[in-house]
């Protein structure tokens, strides 16, 4: 053998050596693609309502996990046709297509077409990073033979239309097909998966939505490769080549938008970002039908109150199931997309008259009854100041003279509901509101008897709640969340507390009746049933309310400006809290038996 040629082999031998040893150490460290079975993308998780409707999907990406089965024959073909048309030949490697790619290069003088086949795009998308090198593509084909040899073609195109991004905050071909086009992947036309096929290769260069030639173009590509490896024929083509593009995204504005926001906020405290990742199927205590009728309610409220005053004005409502303390309905303000503050659990308003039952209730429990009488008469107590002197008046400047409290709640008479606090204590009604379910401050003066010390909404419904029950019950917002895998990982149960007497509850019945019998409500009886509620209204007619209930059901509405300014001349809870909550409890009845029976 000659110096030259030996030479040479020990070159090459030393060569080959680097290059095999550089290949055995890029893939000496390789993913463990056992975990493919344990495969779990990041999938939304979606809100129900009671009633079985889709509210919301929470996510980081938006995607739902479809089964490779249930994703159609000519979808899948649609993919294949332009990313991978050997896909059912090659072991996960295309070496044909590898060297076919690179003539075309050589010949364009540049890289004109890549090699990878669906499999190595998977192996990329899960467990690689996406830079350039040679030790990530070495990695990428070891990566992609070991998952053809453990996984089915349909299993591994099923992973991969699941993984893979559509661009418009779509990934996976479940989402992709909701956002472009409204509609679950099984329903989708031809035209429409060639569309689909076409995305993920450059998802914002073939955007339909920003680059519609673009867009339409490549997808002519995707059918002609199809007609092509005979996947369609002729006619199926051109039909195809036919039908338009779509021209909006399928973003869902999400129902009972205040809702979903305080769910959101309960549930991250409890599932964290698994809440958003997890795939979670979250069955809340909203009636979507009771929920619609609120946001109606709330917004026909508001604007006829503007038409009386001026623009501005806000309002809330929430509905409470009496005897599981389930929310049926919660509306935060007039126009969630404008403003997300939500009225119905984060505002701090002065309650008015409202707060009178509080008064009454802790009266009540001290051995009073409804018939028992009351001094409204003039009454002065010291004031805030050295020298000052508070006398307080009724709404109208009259007095009454001895009522019994039945009266005096039902003409909702100032100077008698102090008076009666002072009788009673103000501590032990600050108590007595606590004990039902006030969880802000109170201020502990005597102007707190007719409203002066702010709540929430949500705190008001859920003490009117023990008015009619006497049992204290914590606010529901779902009866359940079941994982990805259809198991029930939680079970909300009704936590309740007995709070008041039997015989305080039927007390405080007649009192709240005679309210919309013969008092401030009477609008509530066109409504023809049992009714017990009481309004509020605060100085300078700057808060509204209405709180009440019936044999179901509790309901709170708050109507004012989020500045604090007047609502307008004589704005008063009977005027414009008390309509919107006619208007709410009109349509109640039959979807609460609806929501109760499904």
């Amino acid at each position: 053998m000659s110096k030259k040629l030996l030479s040479g082999l020990i070159i090459f031998s030393t060569l080959a050596g680097i290059i095999g040893g550089f290949i055995n150490w890029t893939v000496s460290d390789l993913p463990n693609i056992k975990l493919l079975e344990e495969y779990a993308p990041m999938e939304s998780s979606r809100v129900y309502s009671s009633d079985g409707k889709v509210l919301a999907e929470l996510y980081v990406e938006r995607r739902t996990f479809i089964p490779s089965y249930n994703i159609p024959d000519f979808v899948k073909k649609a993919f294949i046709s332009v990313e991978d048309e050997r896909f059912y030949y090659h072991p996960g490697v295309d070496f044909i297509g590898i060297m076919r790619a690179l003539w075309k290069d050589i010949k364009a003088g540049g890289i004109v077409e890549g090699g990878s086949t669906i499999t190595q795009q998977l192996a990329r998308l899960l467990f690689l990073q996406p830079d350039k090198s040679i030790k990530r593509k070495i990695k990428e084909a070891a990566l992609s033979i070991k998952i053809e040899q453990r996984y089915t073609k349909d299993e591994i195109l099923g992973m991969y239309l699941n993984q893979a991004y559509f661009g418009t905050r779509a990934y996976g071909i479940e989402a992709a097909s909701q956002t472009y086009f409204g509609k679950t992947t099984k329903d989708v036309t031809l035209a429409e998966a060639a569309l689909l096929a076409s995305m993920p290769k450059a998802p914002s260069v073939y955007s339909p939505f920003r680059n519609p030639e673009k867009a339409r173009d490549r997808r002519t590509t995707v059918l002609q490769q199809m007609l092509n490896q005979k996947f369609i024929t002729e006619e199926q083509f051109r039909q195809a080549k036919q039908e338009p593009l779509p021209e909006t995204p399928h973003f869902r504005k999400y129902d009972a938008p205040y809702f979903i926001e305080a769910l959101r906020q309960v549930l991250e405290t409890k599932y964290g970002k698994g809440l958003y990742t997890d795939g979670y199927k979250i069955y809340s205590t909203v009636n979507s039908a009771m929920q619609q009728a609120a946001e109606e309610a709330v917004r026909k409220g508001a604007a006829n109150v503007e038409k009386r005053t001026k623009p501005g004005i806000e309002g809330a409502l929430l509905a409470v199931d009496l005897r599981t303390g389930q929310i049926k309905a919660m509306v935060g303000g007039v126009d969630f997309w404008k403003n997300q503050f939500n009225r119905a659990t984060q505002a701090l308003r002065q309650p008015g008259s409202a707060f009178k039952p509080f008064v009454y209730i802790t009266a009540l429990e001290n051995g009073m009854t409804s018939e028992q009488m009351i001094s409204d008469t003039p009454i002065s107590f010291p004031g805030a100041r050295s020298g000052q002197t508070w006398r307080p008046k009724n709404y109208d400047g009259q007095y009454h003279g001895s009522v019994t409290l039945k009266t005096a709640m039902a003409k909702s008479l100032n100077v008698a509901a102090i008076r009666l606090a002072a009788n009673t204590g103000v501590e032990n009604i600050i108590a007595m509101a606590k004990k039902l379910g006030i969880q802000s401050t109170l201020q502990p003066y005597l102007p707190l008897a007719i409203g002066a010390s702010d709540v929430t909404l949500m705190d008001m419904v859920t003490a009117y709640a023990a008015f009619a029950t006497g049992m204290r019950t914590k606010p529901q917002f779902y009866e359940k969340v079941i994982d990805r895998d259809g198991i029930v990982i939680q079970e909300t149960a009704i936590e309740q507390e007995k709070v008041l007497s039997e015989k305080a509850v039927n007390e405080m019945k007649i009192l709240l009746r005679a309210v919309v019998e013969e008092g401030t409500a009477r609008k509530a009886r066109e409504l023809k049933r049992d009714l017990y509620g009481k309004t509020g209204t605060t100085n300078d007619y700057t808060d509204a309310w209405f709180v009440g209930f019936d044999d179901r059901l509790v309901v709170g509405v708050w109507v004012g400006r989020d500045n604090h300014h007047p609502i307008g001349a004589r704005q008063t809870g009977s005027s414009a809290a008390l309509p919107i909550w006619i208007e709410f409890m009109k349509r109640v009845p039959q979807q609460i038996l609806a929501d109760q029976n499904p």
